[in-house]
């Protein structure tokens, strides 16, 4: 995901990592488990203490890729497809 300023958070999906569930590019951490932490009421601070290879900024920027996903596609049309 390309954001204004340069920034960038890489998404890969590896059959061989996490069982392809969509992770940050050179890590072992999902997409979704950082959205649970956001979830559950975590802090980007929060998160980046206990995962101090992850930056604030890719934090950030997977929580609005989640939001600008949801804002376009409801969860209902998400499920009958999936």
């Amino acid at each position: 995901m390309k954001r204004q300023g340069g920034s960038k958070v890489e998404i890969e999906w590896n059959p061989e990592i996490l069982g392809g569930k969509p992770v940050i590019k050179g890590t072992r951490i999902s997409v979704e488990l950082v959205l649970e932490l956001i979830d559950a009421g975590w802090t980007p601070d929060e998160i980046k203490k206990e995962y101090p290879h992850l930056s604030k900024s890719t934090i950030k920027e997977i929580a609005t890729l989640a939001k600008r996903i949801h804002e376009t596609v409801s969860y209902e049309k998400v499920k009958a497809v999936a």
